[in-house]
């Protein structure tokens, strides 16, 4: 039996951002007000150090720094759950036990990108893990940025494993929650990684969202999943109609560049990003900004 998560981990959990100075330096007294932030606006959980939070350009000792500081800020008022992904077995281990001390609720483990293993390594890979840790894991499968796909059959056999107790399914495949729920069970947590098609996944009866649309407009983002996990069709939409050119535009180049972009035109955080990504281009800047608009995230 899969371990059934808090009941607080439901709705908009945030793919948080890391907030980085000019010299590309992770910048903490932004993160301390984004943690503020969303634990006022309704989010469900931070998702530290993921795929949105450069997790590929921290070093072993920033991501664990990163991990063990938001989850000391964010204690008591929301949980976190920690990207601890990589395509090394031995190195998402060794990083997992790393932080298993600080106060989270799960580790968010990607699949293995670029070495495209099979299902079978993908099972072997997310057990050793799961074997190695007493949190539980939270599996992540994202194709379009790792070159392999987490099948819904593999999935159902690591559910069974006791410490894994979750998916986020970034393919927008909707179709897939059905197959997902009658193989893993509803103890089973199911998370949408495409916040495009996350009202739909949740209305298919799924759980919530890890969403990067929820870092610009996180009270919008909580309402309008609160809606959809209520099973009220008409206020989900309605909710979520203002954030559908977000949806896109958070993607018009590589996540977080765009987002980035977005919460430093709000005054969130600084302009600070790592290469190889660089800042926004600037044909994308009104898009962006309009999307923004639209949504009500600008002042």
């Amino acid at each position: 039996m899969a371990i059934k998560f808090r009941a607080d981990m439901r709705g908009s959990l945030v793919a948080l951002v890391t907030p980085m100075d000019a010299a590309g330096a992770v910048d903490y007294p932004a993160v301390d007000r984004l943690i503020d932030w969303h634990a006022d606006s309704g989010t469900a959980a931070l998702v530290v150090a993921g795929t949105t939070g450069e997790s590929a350009t921290l070093t072993h000792d920033e991501h664990a720094e990163l991990i063990r500081y938001v989850a000391g800020q964010a204690r008591g008022r929301i949980p976190v759950v920690a990207g601890t992904g990589s395509n090394s077995t031995a190195q998402t281990i060794a990083l997992s036990q790393a932080v298993a001390g600080s106060e989270i609720v799960a580790f968010l483990v990607v699949t293995p990108y670029y070495n495209k293993p099979t299902q079978e390594g993908m099972f072997r890979h997310f057990t050793a893990i799961a074997d190695a840790v007493e949190q539980p894991l939270i599996l992540y499968n994202v194709p379009v940025r790792t070159a392999v796909d987490l099948l819904p059959e593999t999935v159902g056999r690591l559910a069974e494993h006791p410490r894994i107790g979750a998916l986020k399914e970034a393919t927008g495949e909707v179709e897939r929650v059905g197959r997902l729920r009658a193989l893993c069970g509803e103890e089973f947590s199911l998370y949408s990684g495409d916040d495009a098609t996350a009202r739909d996944f949740m209305l298919a009866g799924g759980d919530g969202v890890i969403s990067v649309t929820a870092n610009v407009a996180p009270r919008a983002m909580a309402d309008m999943c609160g809606a959809a996990l209520a099973g009220d069709s008409a206020r989900a939409a309605e909710r979520d109609a203002p954030l559908a050119a977000l949806h896109d535009a958070l993607f018009v180049e590589s996540n977080p560049i765009p987002v980035k972009w977005a919460l430093n035109r709000m005054n969130r955080i600084a302009a600070g990003i790592r290469l190889p990504l660089t800042e926004l281009s600037g044909p994308h800047h009104a898009q962006v900004q309009g999307a923004l608009t639209e949504a009500g995230a600008l002042s």
